[in-house]
């Protein structure tokens, strides 16, 4: 048998190192998986919340700069006495008049109810809104319909209505066909088309759509415009955005909302949820667990290899060998353990992210930070066992053995 020399002053090799610290995993398989099970659980949990998380914000991301960040929206506030104020008839007109405006639509709202037919309680309203709506209202919004075609010059004057995506599923309809009709405002009007789901503006998804003179003839619409969108040139919004309440409203600037729906989406996608924190943390106790798991693992290595470590000291090895060669095996076993994780994580987080047709996307800090988090459980659960092999003496472990 060929005795590698060792380093001078006692030390070990990268590789004596490596050969001896994976004994007890090779000889012990099943415990060695069982103990990097638990890291590895915790580690996936860990890589796959901020693996999600990172992919569905690059997703909306995405998908908000496919709708655009241009879009702007204008609505009515409050008075001065704390009433609902109301914009002038006039005011997307008046908008239209800004020089970088490219676009401008319209909705109002009404005091009708939609309802699949007549025989359902008034108090059952699903939560649909009846709102009158200009004829370009999909162009400004960047949507189309599923189903179907929207309103047009003629139609807008009939009781006829389009409905948002969740307006169509609350009252049961999932196509359009010849006939199709619900009940609005105490009367028939005819289904025409059911518009695509509108992430920048939700509101439209749950709403049924009728032309704005269909609103004033059968369901008493006042005029006035509830919600104002403008689509103003990309270098120009901040500017656009500075004038719009003065513009549609001159007398009572102060009674108008201006908003950016794109501004609300991008900081929600920069927020971490509450629940992202949950998982954390529940990803945290598992490696928690897991890192128990590997100090038990250790225990009773130690225990059941004092002739071993009787025999090697007995030969000339160092309290130094002893103890990196036990530290170096959980520091190995919790390192196969977080390698797992790692890869399961972002497994789960591309089967996901396909599913949903997001980019995948597992940040350093989650895979980096899942492989430290391993490797420093490791040392700690490892160091306690490692100290206990290094401190016996040869004559004792021999003797015990």
């Amino acid at each position: 048998m060929t005795l590698t020399a060792p380093p001078p002053g006692g030390g070990m090799h990268v590789a004596d190192v490596a050969r001896t610290a994976s004994v007890g995993l090779r000889t012990r398989r099943m415990r060695a998986a069982l103990s990097a099970l638990g890291i590895a659980i915790g580690v996936a949990a860990m890589v796959a919340v901020l693996g999600l998380s990172a992919s569905s914000q690059a997703g909306l991301l995405a998908e908000i700069d496919k709708l655009g960040t241009n879009l702007l929206r204008v609505s009515p506030g409050q008075t001065l006495t704390g009433e609902d104020a109301k914009l002038p008839e006039e005011a997307p007109a008046m908008i239209r008049r800004i020089g970088p405006v490219e676009n401008v639509q319209s909705t109002g709202s009404t005091e009708a109810s939609a309802y699949r037919n007549p025989y359902i309680p008034s108090a059952n309203t699903n939560a649909i809104a009846v709102n009158a709506a200009s004829l370009g209202l999909p162009g400004a919004l960047r949507t189309s319909v599923s189903q179907g075609t929207y309103l047009n010059a003629a139609t807008a004057k009939q009781p006829v209505a389009v409905l948002g995506a969740t307006a169509a599923k609350r009252l049961g309809i999932s196509r359009v066909h010849s006939g199709a009709r619900i009940w609005v405002g105490g009367q028939w009007f005819y289904v025409t088309g059911i518009l695509k789901s509108v992430r920048l503006t939700p509101e439209i998804n749950s709403s049924v759509l009728v032309g704005w003179d269909a609103a004033r003839k059968y369901l008493d619409f006042d005029g006035h415009p509830s919600t104002v969108y403008v689509r103003a040139d990309t270098d120009q919004v901040t500017a656009v955005q500075g004038v719009l309440a003065a513009t549609a409203n001159p007398e009572k600037a102060e009674e108008v909302n201006v908003s950016q729906p794109s501004a609300a989406l991008e900081a929600r996608a920069a927020t971490q949820s509450a629940l992202n924190g949950l998982f954390l943390g529940l990803g945290a106790v598992a490696l928690l667990v897991g890192g128990i798991g590997v100090a038990n693992t250790m225990v009773i290595s130690v225990l059941e290899r004092r002739s071993e470590i009787g025999l090697r000291r007995a030969l000339g090895a160092t309290k130094g060998n002893i103890l990196i060669q036990f530290l170096s095996e959980a520091v190995l076993l919790a390192a196969m353990g977080g390698a797992a994780g790692v890869a399961l994580g972002g497994l789960a987080t591309a089967v996901y992210a396909q599913i949903k047709g997001w980019a995948t996307v597992v940040p350093m800090l989650a895979w980096g930070g899942g492989l430290i988090a391993a490797v420093v459980i490791g040392v700690l659960a490892g160091l306690l066992p490692a100290l206990r092999a290094a401190r016996l003496q040869p004559t004792e472990a021999l003797r015990i053995a």
